[in-house]
């Protein structure tokens, strides 16, 4: 009798720390949740809102990036009921954001949403090995300029730099899987709130000391600044810089649609079921974006204040000739760390569907499947080394430095 009341205790006792779904209990919470939004949406997309501003002027650019925050939060609550199918509180999880796909589209839609996130992934990935170039070559021309006066042409490539970016990503994508980044997304989240608080600070420091900017209702002049080509041009890349702030999604079930959508998944696959995890993250989700729209509203019209019609592309740049130029140089370095770490975030996805595919299709391949176990001196631990891994990331880690010339 008390044999049986013993076991009775044990699979209770284990029952209580599991989900429906057999994992370990979730227990985030709406703070929580919205918390890893925040640090999730403020990445790089912030460096050039100042600019959009700039070619949208006082009255549309604001506007624009109150629509895309609507926009944002309304597909986010769209996103949450689909965490659970066909039942949103009851239904079965959705782990991924293809998931999601297969469980309410299916058929050739499921090709299509992932092509389309896949391409997305690529197109972020080579954006940011130019960016993290540009900010390191920021700093040694912010240095030069420094030692050898703002006259001096410190003309500096950007191509050593990218050289640099890829072979640690080289390095980096042998890591074998998302999990396995936690430590490495962590630091780059915070180096993304650390130059984006500089970026206002400076922004605000120069609006308020001047030279006082010129700014206008409409932006940037026809005429004076631009072309009436131009300006049209600019308007919509200036929109796309600003949807592009906004997209964490592919990040939130795996920020992946776009980058927006994997985190999101990821994310409420964290929540505990009480209250249902719809209810939660849409709290969480309006939370989020209204902060990080609060947040992105000072970085770009303090920056445009700052910049006025001039505003450069990166709003930390232009600070490349001032002072305290190492304050500067810190935000360069820490959007370089962070872009070192978004890029193995958004690659994950990629090398994941990848080399599941690859061992799904040739099971007995030893050169694709074959697992070689090294132990690591010092840390008492193994690593997994695989071949195919290894030549296929570093491979694809090659061809991004190759599409980032121009």
């Amino acid at each position: 009798m008390e044999k049986g009341a013993s076991s009775f205790n044990i699979e209770s006792t284990l029952k209580k720390n599991v989900d429906d779904d057999g994992r370990i209990k979730r227990t985030g919470t709406v703070v929580t949740a919205s918390a890893h939004i925040i640090t999730a949406v403020i990445g790089s997309g912030v460096l050039s809102l100042a600019w959009a501003i700039a070619q949208l002027g006082w009255v549309a650019g604001p506007a624009v990036l109150a629509v895309f925050s609507f926009i944002t939060y309304f597909t986010s609550t769209l996103l949450a009921d689909c965490y659970r199918s066909p039942d949103p509180v009851t239904g079965k999880r959705n782990y991924t954001y293809m998931d999601v796909v297969h469980a309410n589209l299916g058929g050739r839609r499921v090709q299509l949403c992932g092509l389309a996130q896949y391409g997305n992934l690529v197109g972020i990935t080579i954006g940011y090995t130019i960016t993290a170039s540009i900010s390191m070559v920021a700093v040694k021309r912010s240095n030069c300029f420094h030692n050898k006066g703002h006259n001096v042409k410190c003309r500096t490539s950007n191509y050593p730099f990218m050289v640099i970016f890829a072979c640690i990503q080289i390095i980096l994508s042998q890591i074998p899987n998302f999990h396995n980044l936690s430590w490495l997304s962590i630091v780059a989240t915070i180096m993304s709130l650390v130059y984006s608080s500089i970026g206002l600070g400076l922004s605000i420091a120069r609006a308020i000391g001047g030279p006082h900017a010129k700014t206008s209702i409409t932006g940037t002049t026809v005429g004076v600044d631009v072309t009436q080509s131009e300006k049209i041009w600019r308007a919509f890349q200036a929109i796309g810089d600003i949807a592009f702030a906004y997209a964490y999604s592919t990040i939130l079930v795996e920020i992946q649609a776009s980058l927006t959508v994997f985190w999101r998944w990821c994310l409420q696959d964290t929540l505990k079921s009480s209250p249902p995890e719809n209810k939660v993250m849409k709290r969480a989700s309006l939370v989020g974006i209204l902060t990080t729209t609060i947040f992105y509203v000072m970085c770009g019209c303090i920056g445009y204040a700052a910049f006025g019609n001039v505003a450069p592309g990166n709003f930390l740049t232009g600070f490349g000739f001032y002072e305290p130029f190492w304050l500067v140089d810190i935000a360069n370095v820490c959007i370089a760390i962070h872009l070192i770490g978004a890029y193995q975030v958004f690659c994950q996805p990629i090398f994941g569907f990848v080399e599941t595919w690859c061992s799904e299709n040739w099971p007995e391949n030893t050169f694709i499947n074959r697992e070689i176990f090294m132990g690591i001196p010092c840390f008492g631990t193994t690593y997994c080394i695989n071949l195919f891994r290894l030549t296929w990331r570093t491979v694809l880690a090659l061809m991004y430095y190759m599409m980032g010339f121009d």
